[in-house]
């Protein structure tokens, strides 16, 4: 096999003056390869059992050398054929059956190859597995989160280049992680020899206090900042703790940003707004692009439903879908809870998914999800500052009105209620009363463009709960 002849020729250049080269690995023979489950399986042939004890010890060199040539996934099998004839030293003979009778696992620094190329290992770490059906393919794009699909795809096609880092944002159960993966299988894919890491920022503390009370923070950083091309890190609000692994994590973030390698993070939330982060962190974190991500609209929520339940191979007909997504309000993951609700009941009960059924197994649902008048108001007076109190009572200062007359129109566009409802729950005040604030708010937001901000931001608070 030319891969083997060239494997050894590059190594024995690069160990020119290791007189024990020649005699271990000169003898190795390629003697076959095949593919196990999307894996090529190279067999070497060793002529002895020392033979083998010294490729062993030396595999990580030599796996290296290999990955520098042959661009896909494999792991090497030796074979001892003791048939075969060969020659070595004694001496060196001598040296490796004491090593093995007494148990030792480590060869001298004179025995050990040289190799000045990065390993590629041929297993794959835990941190290195990502999540293969997360991909930009299987992730469906709306208006809520579309900029933040378009900067994940165009950084993971040229990592290190653009933005950095990347910060993605936004509720619980919204895409972020998916788009995390996703960034790092498409790096994978096109550059085969980076070295993507996975980590939730949880695992990242642990490992960091684990190292730091054993002594092996050397170990830490290696995997951290020598041994990466791309780090991902999911939930990135749970670092607001800890000085020591802020402190790690600050000079991680400087290296890796000097070194051009990309940095992709996730969170529930915007720096600025993770509190106990240290400043310097936040400044680091908001130095690249941050890309939000919403509660997406109706329209998206019924579309991910179709491809999930296709997927699924569950058929539903429209209205079951315009059902589902109208009361899935919170999340993607409520989506496709509900649809999982679904699914199990229907094959319990061997029927088929319809509207009745739909309605009979999600009415907990529906009802526990639905946003309240309480709801929209205590948004609108954290939103504007102000006190619940002010908003539902009669003051006629400007920096209250405004407020309780845009909690009037939202309550009365989102949740559908009566205009007698409306004025009732701001101290029962008259209809009229309401239909003022309404067509006020509506007219004021084509000439107030700081108006029309707040009622925009407004709704979307309120589709993180309401989901409408």
């Amino acid at each position: 096999m030319d891969l083997w002849n060239h494997v050894k020729s590059n190594l024995t250049t690069r160990n020119d003056k290791n007189k024990l080269f020649q005699t271990w690995l000169g003898p190795v023979q390629f003697l076959r390869s095949e593919d196990i489950n999307g894996v090529t399986m190279l067999y070497l042939g060793v002529p002895s059992k020392m033979h083998h004890y010294w490729i062993s010890n030396n595999i990580e060199g030599i796996a290296a050398e290999i990955s520098n040539l042959f661009k896909r996934p494999f792991n090497i099998q030796l074979v001892i054929q003791e048939n075969t004839h060969h020659t070595f030293l004694a001496d060196s003979t001598n040296l490796l059956e004491e090593q093995m009778n007494k148990g030792e696992s480590q060869l001298s620094e004179s025995e050990k190859l040289k190799f000045t190329t990065p390993l590629l290992q041929n297993k794959p770490r835990s941190d290195e597995i990502l999540n293969p059906d997360y991909t930009f393919q299987t992730f469906v794009v709306g208006k809520n989160n579309e900029f933040a699909h378009a900067a994940s795809f165009n950084i993971a096609q040229n990592p290190g280049s653009g933005y950095n880092p990347l910060f993605i944002c936004g509720p619980v159960g919204m895409g972020k992680t998916h788009l995390l993966i996703a960034a790092g299988n498409l790096i994978k894919e096109k550059f085969p020899h980076f070295r993507v890491v996975y980590v939730s920022v949880d695992r990242y503390i642990n490992e960091c206090v684990s190292a730091l009370r054993h002594g092996q923070m050397d170990k830490f950083r290696l995997k951290y900042r020598e041994g990466l091309d791309v780090l991902l890190v999911d939930d990135i609000q749970g670092l607001k703790r800890g000085e020591s692994v802020q402190e790690e994590f600050f000079h991680t973030l400087n290296e890796l940003f000097d070194k051009r390698k990309q940095v992709i993070v996730a969170s529930d939330r915007i720096p600025r707004e993770i509190l106990g982060l240290e400043d310097r962190i936040r400044s680091r974190l908001e130095w690249g692009l941050i890309a939000n991500i919403q509660m997406p609209d109706l329209e998206t929520r019924m579309a991910i439903l179709r491809y999930k339940a296709e997927k699924m191979g569950v058929r539903l007909t429209e209205d079951v879908i315009n059902h589902i997504a109208k009361i899935s309000k919170t999340s993607i993951r409520e989506l496709e809870g509900n649809l999982n609700r679904l699914k199990m009941f229907a094959d319990l009960q061997g029927l088929n998914i319809d509207m009745e059924m739909a309605k009979r197994v999600l009415a907990i649902q529906e009802y526990e999800n639905t946003a309240t008048v309480e709801d929209v108001q205590k948004i609108v007076a954290d939103y504007y500052k102000v006190r619940l109190q002010d908003l539902k009572g009669s003051s006629r200062v400007k920096s209250i009105v405004i407020p309780r007359q845009a909690c009037m129109y939202l309550i009365e566009k989102h949740l559908g209620k009566s205009l007698t409802d409306i004025g009732r729950s701001f101290g029962n005040k008259d209809h009229t009363t309401v239909i003022n604030a309404r067509e006020r708010i509506k007219n004021l937001q084509g000439s107030n463009p700081d108006l029309k901000r707040d009622i925009d931001e407004l709704t979307t608070r309120i589709h993180n709960i309401n989901g409408l």
